[in-house]
């Protein structure tokens, strides 16, 4: 996880999952709020950084937010093949790299107030300098704290669509967190997993991470949890689906700023897809138990209260635990008010949290409504995007996909 804070949220990516309890790095770069919200100019057409995704392919050009709602499959298969996640190569994450994983250094504040991913595994907190965002661009006062509590051991069933996201960039090993979500053409046989763009790739002029792999129910009977040790199989109950292919948000591969964030933030959000770590062809909703629907441009009204998930590593968390924050109804919290105001709540955790799933409730069901992306440096809020059309196209392009 890259994004809550690079400076302070960077934590929100690490977690840690060492038997000797040595904290692991987050995905990627944190996306804090380092100085409050920042107003940024309408977005208009873009291109790919060049040198992105599959070797020699020709950069596309990006459409206004309004066209990108728009996109076809097609589009997006054009988008993807700039932004190509290769599978993950199975048995990376042995325990040595696991326990060899460290956090990103902190990237400097610029001088404009801008929000920062999630991803990176600092141990920074979300948020910035400013106890609440301006009160301009569709923001509201910062909804009180929260204090995060860990899923007591053993984890309900239900819990179980929750795990820990490694990934790696460059020579440098990282983790986020991430949510098993229902696949729109696989009813009951999901093997989609949701996150935050900055736990899969790099943003502006980068690319994809790679070896990708999601631990679902990580250390659900508490075999680490209080400084204990054990085997790394002993806290993968469902032991380590490897990334064979997913979507980025093109907001967020075309702009972003991995060190510090900003608008992008408004579509941090990701979706890979998972293979069965046995061979076998069964998907990974049916080994868990189950998956999560996403609620696409769910009323803002209608969402009265939000429980976040992720692993948080940065203290006083240690990375062992799946954290959750039980928050009222979601603030909102603008960027570039000409993109859809983030949903915010009060919530305390740090780096590691970052690409783990906000759930709501919608017609007496748990549902999908966010992912964890920024951050105050304070710990005291975290933010996340507002699911609209983008976001559905592309789960529904990486359902199709074969």
């Amino acid at each position: 996880m890259s994004p809550i804070s690079r400076t302070t949220r960077a934590a929100l990516g690490a977690s840690v999952v060492a038997l000797t309890m040595v904290v692991a790095t987050a995905c990627g770069p944190d996306n804090s709020d380092t100085t409050g919200a920042q107003t940024a100019a309408p977005t208009t057409a873009v291109t790919t950084a060049a040198g992105a995704g599959t070797p020699g392919a020709a950069p596309i050009k990006l459409p206004t937010l309004d066209e990108l709602k728009k996109w076809k499959y097609e589009d997006w298969e054009k988008f993807a093949q700039q932004n190509v996640i290769t599978p993950a190569v199975k048995g990376y994450w042995d325990l040595q790299k696991i326990l060899k994983a460290k956090p990103s250094k902190p990237g400097q504040p610029t001088t404009q107030p801008t929000a920062q991913p999630t991803a990176q595994p600092t141990g920074a907190a979300p948020g910035g300098p400013s106890s609440q965002p301006p009160a301009d661009g569709g923001n509201d006062p910062l909804p009180k704290l929260v204090e995060e509590k860990p899923v007591p051991h053993p984890f309900a069933k239900n819990f179980h669509v929750n795990g820990k996201l490694f990934f790696q960039d460059g020579k440098q090993e990282y983790v986020c967190s991430g949510t098993v979500v229902s696949d729109p053409a696989n009813p009951g046989r999901s093997n989609l997993v949701w996150t935050a763009s900055h736990c899969l790739h790099g943003g502006k002029g980068g690319k994809s991470h790679t070896n990708i792999t999601f631990a679902p129910a990580f250390n659900s009977t508490g075999v680490l949890s209080g400084g204990k040790q054990a085997s790394l199989a002993q806290a993968e109950p469902y032991g380590e689906w490897g990334a064979v292919a997913g979507i980025v948000s093109p907001t967020w591969a075309d702009e972003a700023d991995p060190e510090y964030g900003g608008p992008w933030s408004q579509y941090d959000f990701g979706i890979i897809r998972v293979a069965n770590p046995d061979g076998s062809n069964k998907s990974l909703e049916e080994v868990v138990g189950g998956s999560v629907p996403v609620w696409f441009n769910a009323p803002r009204d209608q969402i009265t209260g939000v429980s976040s998930f992720g692993y948080p590593a940065g203290k006083p968390f240690d990375g062992m635990e799946l954290e959750h924050c039980d928050s009222g109804k979601p603030v909102r919290h603008t960027i570039d008010p000409s993109r859809p105001a983030m949903l915010t709540i009060g919530c305390n955790g740090t780096g590691g949290d970052s690409g783990g799933g906000w759930f709501a409730a919608k017609d007496g069901k748990q549902v999908l409504v966010s992912d964890t992306s920024i951050g105050g440096n304070d710990n005291t809020w975290e933010a996340g995007p507002y699911l609209d059309d983008v976001a559905q196209h592309a789960l529904e392009y990486i359902s199709k996909k074969k």
